[in-house]
């Protein structure tokens, strides 16, 4: 038996000036981010690299989309796993400190 379970629509975020030049940013610095990993890999990454640039550059172009034109529905990655990087770095930093 399958259970389907309807989660609501995730509200639309909030409006605020130069919020659409800052989601552009944020849309195009991941995927160039990952592109320029996969380019300055220590092993050769064969059809993988320009496999995965192709991919970054797609998700990149539907990011710079939703960012510009759907603004209401853009959420920003940097602030999502910035908060997680700020986490761990708290938690080492107190494990550091109680030692």
């Amino acid at each position: 038996m399958w259970l389907l379970v309807a989660r609501e629509p995730r509200p639309d975020a909030p409006d605020w000036p130069g919020r659409r030049m800052l989601a552009a940013v944020d849309a195009v610095m991941w995927p160039v981010m990952w592109v320029l990993l996969i380019r300055h890999a220590p092993q050769p990454v064969g059809l993988i690299g320009p496999f995965g640039t192709a991919i970054a550059v797609l998700l990149g172009v539907g990011r710079l989309h939703r960012a510009l034109w759907l603004n209401h529905r853009y959420w920003f990655t940097t602030w999502r796993w910035g908060k997680v990087l700020a986490s761990i770095l708290l938690i080492g930093a107190i494990l550091k400190l109680s030692q």
